[in-house]
Parts: C-alpha cells; structure tokens; sequence
C-alpha cells in the first residue's frame, strides 16, 4: 500500500533574516554595478566591433574578414611567433629560477630576510621604471653589463648589442622580464615549501635518500599544485607583455620583439583600425583559454593532490 508523503511546508525567513540577505546584496551591488560598467560591456562591444571595420568614428559590419586578413598579416604572423618564443623560453627560465631562490632561501641562513626582500622588490617596483633602468644596464657602448663583459676579456666587437640587435632584443626582455616575477613566483613556492610535512623527508633520509632524491621523490611532487598554477600564471602573463616591450623596442628592431598585445596596440592607437585589433585580442582569448584548457586537464596527470 502506498503510502503519500506530506510535503514539508517551506520556511518562510524571518524579517531579520530578509533584512541580513538585503544587505548583503546592497554591499555587493557596487561592485556588481563597476563589473557589468568596466567589464562586462566592453567585453561585449569588444566582441561585435570586432566584425566591423570600427575606426574610431564609424563603422561598417564586415562579418569575418577581420579575423581571415589577420592570416595573412606579416606582422600579425611575426607578432604570433614572437610572442610564442617568448612565452616558451620565458615561462620556463621564470619557473626555474623562482624555485631556485625559494628552495635556497627556504633554509635558515643568516640574512634570509633581507635576501627576501631584495629579490621581492622589483616586482614592487612599476616595469616602466624597470624597462628604463635595463635601457641603461644594457645599453651597448657604456652600459654596466658590457663593461663588465669588456673587463673580463671579451673584445668590444664580440660585444652583444642587446636591446639594440635583432638577434639580442627579445631574449634581453625575457632576461629583464625574469628578474623582475621571479620574487613574486618565489614566495608562492616558498608558501608550498612550508607545506610540504616533514616526516616525508625523515622517512626518506632513513631510506638513504640524498640531496638529489629528496627533491626529485618529496619536493617536486609535493610542490606540482604550487607549480601547476605558477605554470598558468605565468603562460597568461606571458601573452599579456607590452609595458617592457613598449618602453625599450618598441616592437624592434624591425619585428623582433614585436607580440600579440603590442601589435593590438598599434592596430588600434596608431592606425585606427579598431575592429580589426579587436580580432586580434580575441584570438589572443582564445589561446590562453586552449592553454588553460589543457593545463586544467593536464593536473589530473601531474599534480599530487595528497
């Protein structure tokens, strides 16, 4: 025999409770307001002016010849590659030596404190100001660095022009770029290092685990969700570079150091091509979403959880 089941009545919330949620959603509601204004409109304007021909006065809908030409732009194609170099060499070197400085200040030596501190301060400090102090660093003839370089033997001729050379531009701002997000990335791993117990290293000494085999078997796998979004980070940051590159080449010499967001740049602000910059910093989403993407689905591989 079936048997009905009374459906229990719903609580109504007491008028404190109504008054709690209401101003709740009151103190929210600017920030709701400031994200709809600033993000999400242009967000979605950005979206449709990038099937016109928007010039800044007027334009005409155009459907999907902005994101066809881009293809077979020279300087998009030069932008593209540039940036992929750079995200390539510079993600890695940036990891590397933020967890070098994390593990090595990690111990307890005498000054560490202030060895934090040195390394943390240049991601305090603007990249414009950053990119002017490394024009004067680098500057080919004078500079301190091939002072340095001529006092230890190397002929003036042999010389690296740095910024100055297509050969030397973009690895010069990935060399500056480095030294300026290592300390900011070196604290994340210095928060997993903290983390990670230490009966997991008492337990491998006793097993007769060196140096070596205790970071490769405890440190690194404990360390892959710290890595995993220093990765992620670090690759967004990558395709978003345009402050150095903007205060030190200028996209040169010719097209060396020239990248995505630099090339949306002077689409938009030096020819007025406003659609066709708005296809370009679309196709730009759509990369590192792939590339979010697929670290996402890639942790499930690598990253120790436990």
């Amino acid at each position: 025999m079936a048997s009905s089941v009374k459906k229990q009545p719903k609580k109504r919330m007491s008028r404190a409770a109504r008054r709690e949620a209401i101003s709740g959603y009151l103190y929210l509601l600017p920030n709701f307001i400031g994200f709809f204004i600033f993000t999400a409109i242009p967000i979605i304007l950005g979206l449709l002016i990038s099937f016109t021909d928007y010039n800044g006065f007027k334009w005409n809908f155009v459907g999907l010849h902005n994101y066809i030409k881009m293809f077979g732009d020279s300087q998009f194609k030069a932008a593209l590659v540039n940036n992929l170099i750079y995200s390539l060499v510079s993600v890695p070197l940036t990891i590397a030596f933020s967890l070098i400085l994390a593990l090595a200040l990690n111990r307890k030596l005498f000054g560490g404190g202030f060895f934090k501190t040195v390394f943390f301060f240049p991601n305090l400090t603007s990249m414009v100001a950053i990119g002017c102090i490394a024009m004067l660093l680098f500057q080919p003839v004078d500079g301190p660095v091939n002072q340095v370089l001529r006092g230890i033997g190397i002929a003036q001729e042999h010389l690296p022009k740095w910024f100055m050379s297509t050969k030397t531009a973009l690895l010069t701002v990935i060399i500056v770029v480095v030294w300026k997000q290592a300390g900011y990335y070196m604290i994340m791993f210095m928060g997993g290092l903290k983390s990670i117990p230490n009966h997991l290293y008492e337990a491998a000494q006793i097993d007769g685990a060196n140096s070596w085999k205790l970071f490769w078997h405890v440190t690194w796998p404990m360390l892959s969700p710290t890595t995993f979004m220093v990765t992620i980070l670090c690759f967004i940051a990558s395709f978003q570079v345009f402050d150095i590159i903007n205060v030190t080449t200028q996209g040169g010499p010719g097209r060396s150091t020239s990248v995505l967001v630099f090339r949306i740049y002077k689409e938009a602000f030096g020819e007025w091509k406003m659609g066709y910059a708005s296809a370009i910093a679309y196709f730009l989403f759509v990369i590192i979403l792939i590339i979010t993407l697929i670290q996402w689905q890639g942790q499930k591989n690598w990253v120790n959880e436990d």
